[in-house]
């Protein structure tokens, strides 16, 4: 099914992060990609809306209140913020709020519309009282917790295909019986001490194109059977052959058909799907952005939008 007129997907000025020289996160990532939409006319500037601070209610379902107090008021330990990979900022702290306020209406949209995401996310190795993996708090924690909260959604699936496996996702979802995650990821890569999901396909380095797309086709149908109301899909562009950081062997036609399989499935399924973009982080990051707005492509392919 197409999604319906007003499909949107939701942004935030905070995104962009100016880090220390020398610093491995890409951090102006973000306005790359919103750019480069606009730019190939892949959105239009009428289909993005400003990502709103979360709401305390919607964050404190997924977060400990003593640890989200300590990101907001800077008071967090700096070997906490070493393990999260960013100096603490006042910056940090409204990005992530954003970050958060923003899944959770991308969610929500995406429930009423069919298909919405955020230019922004995939923040999956957050657990409940740390932070870890340049993730302060969880998105994808948040958004499915806000839903099944509020009765917007019943059963709500995530399909993480980044590089690095989920375990904050399964750390503090793991033990529901409403959330369904598959998590797809180089099996020797960051984080080392991997938090079990509910069906974990763990690929070896330098995995190429058939090999994953086979494994991804086998692991789907597990997602269908759960018969969720939403899928929250971690789209992260880190098995890209050319990421420093993903040690995958991925092309971008390959990154590209793994998007439209997803897609096409939940489409034709009639789940709504709420995107985020996760981890991309090549050197030039031109790759990752061009990436980014391949999954884009992919989703407009699909739903014509």
């Amino acid at each position: 099914m197409a999604p319906e007129i007003g499909v949107n997907f939701y942004y935030s000025d905070t995104f962009d992060l100016r880090l220390p020289q020398g610093h491995r996160f890409p951090g102006t990532k973000y306005g790359m990609l919103r750019h480069r939409l606009l730019q190939d006319e892949i959105l239009g500037e009428q289909m993005l809306q400003a990502s709103a601070p979360v709401a305390d209610e919607d964050l404190l379902r997924a977060h400990d209140a003593a640890y989200v107090a300590s990101i907001d008021e800077g008071t967090i330990d700096p070997g906490a913020m070493r393990r999260i990979g960013f100096p603490w900022s006042p910056h940090i702290a409204r990005r992530a709020r954003a970050t958060m306020g923003g899944a959770v209406a991308a969610a929500r949209s995406a429930i009423e519309h069919g298909l919405s995401g955020q230019l922004a996310g995939g923040t999956h190795h957050a657990h409940y009282d740390f932070g870890s993996g340049y993730c302060v708090f969880n998105d994808f924690a948040v958004a499915a917790l806000a839903l099944l909260a509020d009765g917007s959604a019943h059963r709500v699936a995530i399909i993480d295909l980044d590089v690095h496996q989920g375990d904050g996702n399964a750390a503090i979802l793991g033990a529901r019986d409403d959330i369904f995650i598959l998590s797809v990821h180089g099996a020797k890569n960051f984080p080392f001490r991997k938090v079990e999901s509910d069906l974990d396909v763990d690929l070896p380095d330098g995995t190429e194109d058939g090999a994953y797309l086979g494994a991804l086709s086998s692991a789907l149908p597990a997602v269908w059977a759960f018969k969720p109301d939403i899928v929250l899909y971690q789209a992260g562009v880190d098995p890209l052959k050319e990421d420093r950081l993903g040690r995958m062997a991925l092309t971008h036609d390959g990154l590209m058909a793994r998007d439209r399989l997803v897609l096409s499935q939940a489409n034709t399924r009639g789940v709504p799907v709420s995107m985020a973009i996760g981890g991309g982080y090549a050197d030039p990051i031109e790759a990752s952005v061009e990436a980014y707005a391949n999954t884009y492509r992919a989703a407009k392919a699909v739903y014509g939008f």
